[in-house]
């Protein structure tokens, strides 16, 4: 009997979904490289050095155990979690517990998107800091409900206007992302901030959802804050955090979301639906990696400020406005006026084999802008900015 294939409809909340634009470059990059073109990726921000030896060292170890390969508790091993307080204790002066305010996640990706689906219904809105993680547009759409974009914008320090907001809008928030150290602009938040934030969603019943992955990745002195170090934070805020930039171990996909307990029950609820928990040896690095030396993380962080540097000048040497940035691992450049993101990436891209982010993949507000990611070999990155440099004066974008 002949058989034709049966068309199958996707369900109606990813029905308009296209795919992850890293996906879509990462196809474009691959056959460009099949063309024989070399191409340099200053586009993704996964970081191109490894953890430390000890880090490495510690995984090895507990993977050759025979007890490392079974299931682990949903909400990570009780080793892990403590590792984490001793961490944010450590590095931020907050006090967690291990068994109410912690949970281990399978990378932070994970828990930002499923915060969307135990928090939010059809009806409700978000409140997005735009440009943002595309994760924080896409979430809430699943979810069925509504986002409302904050901009940030650089006459604000990239940080949102809450004061801006309107009240109808207000009346169906029901919770608020923000990012600092941010990602895509490098911004980072003043402690007024946090504390008018906090004030803001107590008044207004609105969670709080901070994604701070790269506190640990500062320059100039300069030295991150939770949002937990506040007054009142644990009763509106979630803090999300990661292992990923901090330690160089993107890869590995080890996080956590730390603090308002019932939220942080909420999410492991639904974790235990979803999936079950990372890997024992991987966790076991991880408690290693926050509890172990920390010096190593400065002299990293000095590598990524010599290239910030390097891609600051290179910019600024061809007259394009760029401040450098005291934390996160991009550079977020303004485009001469009238200059579409997508547009500049693209030819750039296709011209001379450099491969960076357009703005506006970061929602409407990042329109205009291009990022830089720092996490590539530094001779990479040098090499990249000639042929920037050479592309401009030939093309005079």
């Amino acid at each position: 009997m002949q058989t034709s294939p049966i068309q199958f409809s996707p369900a109606d909340r990813i029905a308009d979904f296209k795919p992850y634009f890293f996906t879509i470059l990462g196809q474009k990059i691959n056959n460009l490289k099949k063309m024989g073109m070399d191409v340099i990726r200053l586009d993704m921000g996964s970081p191109d050095l490894p953890p430390a030896d000890f880090i490495v060292d510690a995984m090895v170890e507990s993977a050759r155990k025979a007890d490392s390969h079974g299931y682990m508790p949903y909400a990570g091993t009780a080793t892990f979690r403590q590792a984490v307080a001793t961490y944010y204790q450590k590095r931020f002066g907050v006090e967690l517990d291990e068994n109410l305010e912690i949970l281990t996640l399978i990378g932070s990706k994970e828990g930002l998107f499923n915060l969307h689906q135990v928090m939010l219904n059809p009806g409700d809105v978000c409140l997005v800091s735009d440009p943002g993680y595309p994760v924080y547009f896409s979430g809430p759409e699943i979810a069925g409900a509504e986002v409302y974009s904050m901009p940030l914008v650089e006459e604000n320090g990239f940080l949102p206007n809450l004061d801006s907001i309107p009240v109808e809008v207000l009346k169906r928030a029901k919770m608020m992302w923000i990012n600092y150290p941010n990602n895509p602009t490098g911004a980072i938040a003043p402690d007024e901030f946090y504390e008018q934030v906090i004030e803001f969603a107590h008044r207004h019943k609105i969670l709080i959802a901070h994604d701070a992955p790269y506190s640990d990745v500062c320059y100039d002195g300069y030295r991150a804050k939770s949002i937990l170090e506040f007054p009142g934070a644990k009763d509106v805020a979630i803090e999300f955090n990661s292992l990923s930039k901090s330690y160089n171990m993107a890869g590995w996909r080890l996080g956590m979301a730390v603090g308002n307990a019932q939220v942080v029950n909420y999410l492991s609820v639904y974790k235990s639906q979803v999936d079950t928990c990372q890997f024992k040896a991987i966790m076991d690095a991880g408690t290693v990696a926050l509890t172990g030396d920390q010096s190593w993380i400065e002299e990293r962080n000095d590598i990524y400020q010599h290239r910030r540097d390097l891609v600051v000048k290179a910019f600024k040497d061809l007259g394009y406005k760029v401040n450098p940035p005291r934390a996160a691992i991009y550079i977020w450049i303004k485009l001469p006026d009238g200059m579409r993101s997508m547009d500049y990436c693209d030819h750039l891209l296709n011209e001379t084999g450099v491969s960076l982010t357009p703005g506006v993949v970061y929602g409407k507000y990042g329109e205009g802008y291009i990022r830089v990611s720092l996490a590539t070999a530094t001779d990479r990155i040098l090499e990249a900015t000639q042929r920037i440099r050479n592309w401009a004066v030939q093309n005079n974008p």
